[in-house]
């Protein structure tokens, strides 16, 4: 028998000093920083390997669940007791529709009613109000009574928790809701969750609001003291920052615009009467998840803890200084090209805000950002959700990521540099103005812009889109909507409903909605709701509350995109370009040597010009550059790339770039490397470009499209 093994004499412990002179062992002259710190889109550095020293300083990583700062959640069971709200949306537009889907989910493991409204219904429109894109545009086409009956036909509203986002104003929506609850014979003391507004996000992402701030500060003092007197569980004051990380911003941004929206709100309802407690306990907040996996749980927990600590600056209590959190995956990092890469994207992401603690959670559907998801995608998406419940047990656990010295470090870091970033802004005026400045948005172009280097030279990678094509994929099918249809028969809808009202008693009650709108009192949200009781349209109630009070606001809007769009934008010209002509455009490989001496970069071109749904015409090499030369000539092709080493580029490059330009000037010849000491002279024999791993793939890609004339 071996001898027994004695851990402490047979593995002595290393310091932080043994493993250091190690790790610059193995660089081998290399400079630690440049080699293996990462740097992030927030500034942080980080380190390859975290030890217990990082937490040297960090009293709040000794903290309990459900204790101040809240950095490990806010409650003490975490989601063993209460776990996360399962809180899909569902964004079709026609009530009848709608009202089938949620059926469907709500009985198949959603737990969560997430109604978003379209851009009519939270603009305060109706159908025959609004554009015709606005109708039906990203949401539920919500305008009467009836329509809140059907969509929510057979939905018990109380047994569920359920979040109504009701844009910058809210009350006329929220009305609707609250008449249909009446109507069944319920009341708002039975709603769960929110019924909400935000002005600040609709600045940000409209660029204008439909009325002065003082006077949508005013709708939403109404609304949040009706909530107290009405409806205790329901919160009314939304601070969504997920548009900010959807216009390229980063986690810092993310928490400093949030802590700064609150605090704008705070004040704002202050000087509207209402105390701390109420305000902040009728608060909630939505992120998104981004794709960085520990850096988005760090987010979350620096985001609750930044937040207690300014709700107690505040007076408030214990229970007003908790950060509650709604989440959904972003739709920044997602796809419209193999769109079935989404899947794990939104499954890492989703992995990301249950560990960080989030209290409700959406999951994008693989197909939400350019069609309608349907029952299939909606199905896939919600489980996620169940499948890390009931098969990855996080209703198990309390806090997975507490302890971890990276997430913690980061997360004091985060921290630190978005409570700088909100004082930057608190002395700039507050978040109101510098939305108006144009302030938060150029800071979040400037890191959109960051991103878009990286993703043009693919430092930063889409799989499937800038990296690993996959040319025999089949685009799903998209079924276009048809706005003004859609408008005809809602207008429709619409009017045939106001023609049965009582008009005398919908009459009664707009004016005592109008009389009311200017009081500071939760009172003009029950004429608005006695209003919808009446017979009176969402756009009537709105129109009601729409004092004139000052002139409404102005900002530059962020710039929503998705990071892929421009490598997408390239491989669809290019597949159109092949639909008209017949064939894809196709580059020939001019490969010199044996295999083993050209495959490599052959196969690296390959891929490259896959991304842009080119083909390569490719070969086993060629012996000499005459050879070559003939092979290449025979192919007519407009485009090529010289595939070999190195060591052998010198010899071969010249000879072979002089003769193919001297009998077709017109092709565009390209060289896989980047042999540094010969780019000069490699230009002037004839290479137009180069093809590396640091290369803009989007400057080349386009510029090949233009060569082949596959665009003007």
């Amino acid at each position: 028998m071996g001898t027994a093994l004695d851990i402490l004499k047979d593995f002595p412990p290393q310091t932080h000093a043994d493993w250091l002179a190690a790790v610059e062992k193995e660089l081998k002259g290399k400079p630690f920083d440049k080699t293996l710190i990462k740097k992030t889109y927030e500034g942080i550095d980080i380190q390859p390997m975290y030890f217990m020293h990082d937490l040297e300083g960090l009293p709040q990583a000794d903290t309990l669940p459900g204790q101040a700062p809240f950095l490990r959640g806010v409650t003490a069971s975490g989601s063993v007791v209460n776990p996360w709200s399962i809180a899909q949306e569902i964004t079709l537009a026609d009530p009848t529709d709608f009202n089938h889907a949620a059926l469907i989910d709500l009985g198949r493991g959603q737990n969560g009613l997430n109604v978003v409204f379209d851009r009519a219904t939270l603009q305060g429109q109706n159908p025959d109000q609004a554009a015709t894109e606005d109708v039906g545009k990203d949401g539920l086409s919500m305008a009467t009574l009836a329509d809140a009956g059907t969509a929510f036909a057979d939905i018990d509203l109380t047994a569920y928790n359920c979040r109504f986002f009701c844009g910058e104003s809210g009350i006329a929506p929220a009305a609707l809701i609250v008449a249909l609850l009446e109507e069944q014979g319920k009341t708002a003391k039975e709603l769960k969750d929110c019924l909400a507004v935000d002005p600040l996000a609709t600045l940000a992402v409209e660029g204008r609001l439909a009325c002065s701030l003082g006077e949508t500060y005013d709708r939403l003092a109404q609304l949040t003291l009706w909530a107290v007197d009405q409806a205790p569980e329901l919160r009314t004051i939304a601070v969504n920052v997920d548009a900010y990380q959807n216009s390229g911003g980063n986690a810092v941004q993310e928490i400093a615009f949030a802590l700064a929206t609150g605090v704008a709100y705070i004040r704002a309802l202050q000087e509207r009467g209402l105390d701390i407690d109420a305000i902040c306990q009728r608060m909630f907040f939505g992120f998104s998840i981004g794709a960085d996996f520990f850096m988005e749980i760090a987010k979350f927990r620096a985001a609750r803890m930044s937040w207690c600590q300014v709700v107690q600056s505040f007076g408030g209590n214990e229970e007003s200084q908790k950060m509650r959190i709604h989440a959904r995956t972003s739709r920044w990092n997602k796809t419209e090209v193999d769109p079935w890469v989404n899947l794990l994207r939104v499954s890492t992401e989703a992995f990301s805000g249950i560990a960080g603690g989030v209290d409700s959670l959406h999951v994008g559907p693989f197909d939400e950002i350019f069609r309608t998801p349907n029952e299939f995608s909606r199905r896939i998406a919600r489980n996620v959700q169940i499948v890390l419940k009931e098969e990855g047990h996080f209703d198990k656990v309390t806090d997975p990521a507490g302890g971890c010295w990276y997430v913690e470090k980061i997360t004091a870091q985060l921290a630190e540099k978005a409570w700088k970033t909100f004082q930057d802004i608190e002395a700039g005026g507050g978040m109101a103005g510098m939305l108006e400045q144009g302030g938060p948005q150029a800071d979040v172009a400037a890191v959109a812009s960051q991103r878009a280097k990286n993703v043009a030279t693919r430092t930063d990678r889409f799989v499937g889109t800038n990296m690993y094509p996959n040319l025999l994929e089949k685009r799903l099918p998209v079924e276009p909507f048809d706005h003004a249809a859609f408008q005809t028969k809602r207008s429709s809808q619409v009017h045939e409903f106001a023609a049965a009202a009582n008009k005398e008693a919908c009459a009664e009650a707009l004016t005592a909605v109008r009389s009311g709108c200017n009081a500071v009192s939760g009172a003009v949200v029950g004429a608005a709701i006695r209003a919808a009781r009446s017979g009176a349209t969402l756009g009537e109630i709105a129109a009601a509350l729409r004092a004139g009070n000052g002139a409404p606001p102005a900002a530059q809007p962020l710039a929503l995109h998705r990071g892929s769009e421009p490598f997408e934008r390239i491989r669809r010209t290019t597949e159109a370009f092949a639909a008209r002509t017949g064939g894809f455009p196709k580059l020939f490989l001019i490969n010199m040597g044996p295999i083993p001496q050209h495959k490599a970069r052959a196969d690296f071109s390959t891929a490259f010009f896959n991304v842009g749904a080119f083909e390569t015409i490719g070969n086993n090499g060629f012996a000499d550059v005459d050879e070559a030369v003939r092979a290449a000539l025979a192919s007519g092709a407009k485009a090529m790339v010289i595939c070999s080493t190195d060591a052998t580029y010198p010899d071969i490059v010249p000879p072979l770039a002089q003769q193919l330009k001297a009998a077709d000037p017109g092709i565009m010849l390209i060289l896989a490397g980047f042999p540094k000491e010969h780019i000069e002279a490699f230009r002037a024999a004839g290479v137009d470009a180069f093809l590396h791993v640091r290369v803009n793939a989007l400057d080349l890609l386009t510029q090949l499209q233009k060569h082949l004339e596959v665009t003007a």
